[in-house]
């Protein structure tokens, strides 16, 4: 079982920054492809960015360029550094452990979301 918090979400201005930090609990972080969804209300969730144990990463193409993924093993921890932000980035973000592949169909969660709002 893996627990994920998020943090960092907020207010910001068309063009400004923020960092977004999901902490997981539980054991095998390495094991698992970490990625950041958004959704906004009455539509699907969607891919942002995902990034492997080894670093590879994928990006939606509206986000690439501006936002950045990235994860610490040692600190179970992913981030999404997003700049240049804009109003169309206003979203819900929900961060994602999938180990699938390695450890099982049960083995995909998520956190609670974190709501990033850009706007003047």
């Amino acid at each position: 079982q893996v627990q994920l918090v998020e943090s960092g979400g907020g207010l910001v201005q068309p063009g400004g920054s923020l960092r977004l930090s999901c902490a997981a609990s539980g054991s095998d972080f390495s094991l698992y492809v970490m990625g950041w969804y958004r959704q906004a209300p009455g539509k699907q969730r969607e891919l942002v960015a995902a990034i492997t144990s080894d670093g590879f990463s994928n990006y939606d193409t509206s986000v690439k360029g501006r936002f950045t993924v990235s994860r610490d093993n040692a600190k179970n921890t992913v981030y999404l550094q997003m700049n240049s932000l804009q109003p169309e980035d206003t979203n819900v973000y929900y961060c994602n452990a999938d180990g699938r592949v390695r450890l099982g169909p049960h083995a995909d969660y998520w956190g609670q979301g974190t709501q990033v709002t850009v706007s003047s």
